[in-house]
């Protein structure tokens, strides 16, 4: 655990007071991204944090229905604590909640090493190996997700909001009845989040919010406190926002899309070469190839949940093959078309369900490893994707998908062995609740007839 500067704790604890905030909320991400967390008052806060602040360390193996899952050094070893300790450069106002700041915690173990199941400390561990590289990934969030509002006339009591056919790429009230999407962009942009653009997406209910590319650790941290803050703001209305991938049958599902780049210490662009083929340097050409490579792995962590996979399939622009290609949103790697200095390449994988923290982690990972094998990238994807002939498939259920990652030894040494083996096992626990569950399919499905 690093030595927490008193004088520090005090002098935010001043500014604070001075600015007329007398709580901080203190959070972190538990393994689905999903903020846990605690509110400090602010005239005890140098007390409080002095030495970090406890939390039981099985708040990690939660499950969203509160289930337990006995992760190593959980559950079965007495349900010991971690030791979250407050990240100040991260302290900022919380628009919509006045007399309230929020701060971002690292947590650590209490010998003060730090714990390996933090979805951020994953995500330093892979940045600590791209610097080593002398390169600083730069990521750029894209993320989608549903408005839903109350109703009687539904069985889970929700229904899309604001419902109209046809208002993808629409602005205003026509497709947002009550301009929620613009209140939510203002107030966004209040709590620092660099948020640059919003819009209606294909479904009714359904919209995007572009956050601006930054270092990998800032992107990750805007991108988890943009969901919580999402979720806050449509409460406050007496609405649901949801980052489910696929909530409903009979429309599209929500995507996390990265823009992934690196640039040196001296701020050059190196996915770029006029020179190289398609204007991509070698490294950019070798982060692609293993992304493809470790991409059966990747979909457990970009694709997290049983629902996940109901977003794949041919026609829906997300992505089912294993490919890439230049410009083509119907390929798992879309390679922009400019270049320069905004050279990068996008991986559509991912829905809206998955940590933002372990996103990110498991995108770097797997170009790392490219980078550092020299990997080359198979043939580019031309036209139209979704031809099996052309590419493998990506797995198609959580299990498959879960298997590939424990099998991909070298991507599971990249995000540390003992957060896999925490977060196989609770995926785990999940597939095995699932499998016992009666859902509404089965019942339409079979009881009249049989």
């Amino acid at each position: 655990m690093p030595t927490i500067d008193a004088s520090a704790m005090e002098a935010v604890q001043a500014d604070l007071t001075a600015r007329e905030i007398d709580v901080v909320r203190l959070g972190y991400s538990d393994l689905i991204g999903a903020e846990r967390g605690r509110d400090l008052l602010v005239r005890r806060f140098a007390r409080t944090v002095g030495h970090g602040v406890a939390f039981c360390r099985s708040v990690y193996g939660t499950s969203p229905m509160g289930d337990v899952v006995d992760i190593e050094g959980g559950l079965s070893a007495g349900l010991p604590d971690v030791i979250a300790v407050p990240d100040l450069s991260t302290v900022q106002e919380v628009p919509w909640e006045p007399g309230v700041a929020h701060v971002i915690a690292d947590v650590f173990n209490p010998d003060g090493s730090p714990s390996q199941e933090s979805p951020r400390n994953v995500l330093r561990r892979v940045i600590d190996r791209f610097a080593a590289l002398d390169m600083q990934p730069m990521i750029g969030p894209e993320l989608e997700f549903y408005v839903l509002e109350p109703s009687t006339d539904t069985p889970n009591g929700w229904r899309r909001y604001g419902e109209g056919t046809g208002n993808v790429y629409t602005a205003g009230y026509k497709g947002d009845p009550e301009n929620t999407l613009l209140a939510s962009l203002r107030r966004l942009d209040a709590y620092g989040l660099d948020v640059v653009a919003a819009n209606h997406e294909f479904a009714s209910g359904q919209f995007e919010i572009n956050l601006w590319h930054s270092g990998a650790l800032d992107a990750a941290d805007r991108a988890f406190r943009f969901k919580t803050a999402i979720q806050e703001l449509a409460r406050m209305q007496n609405k649901l926002a949801t980052f489910m991938a696929k909530p409903f049958n009979d429309e599209g599902g929500s995507g996390f899309h990265l823009h992934f780049s690196a640039w040196s210490s001296e701020g050059a662009a190196l996915f770029d070469d006029p020179a190289g083929p398609d204007g991509l340097s070698a490294v950019g050409r070798s982060a692609i190839a293993g992304v493809l490579a470790h991409a059966p792995a990747l979909a457990a962590l970009l694709n997290p949940t049983i629902n996940s996979y109901k977003r794949f399939g041919p026609d829906t622009l997300a992505p089912w093959l294993i490919d890439w290609g230049l410009d083509n949103r119907s390929a798992m790697v879309r390679i922009p078309p400019e270049r320069g200095r905004a050279a990068r390449l996008e991986l559509r994988l991912g829905d809206a369900s998955a940590n933002p923290y372990l996103a990110v982690a498991a995108l770097m990972g797997a170009a790392y490893l490219g980078i550092r094998d020299k990997l080359e990238p198979p043939a580019k994807l031309e036209g139209y994707g979704y031809d099996v002939s052309k590419a493998e498939k990506l797995p198609t259920d959580l299990p498959t998908a879960i298997a590939a990652l424990e099998a991909d030894t070298e991507l599971a040494e990249m995000l540390g062995p003992q957060f896999v083996a925490a977060f196989v096992a609770y995926k785990r626990n999940e597939i095995e609740r699932f499998s016992q569950w009666v859902t509404d399919w089965e019942f339409r499905e079979y009881s009249y007839h049989l």
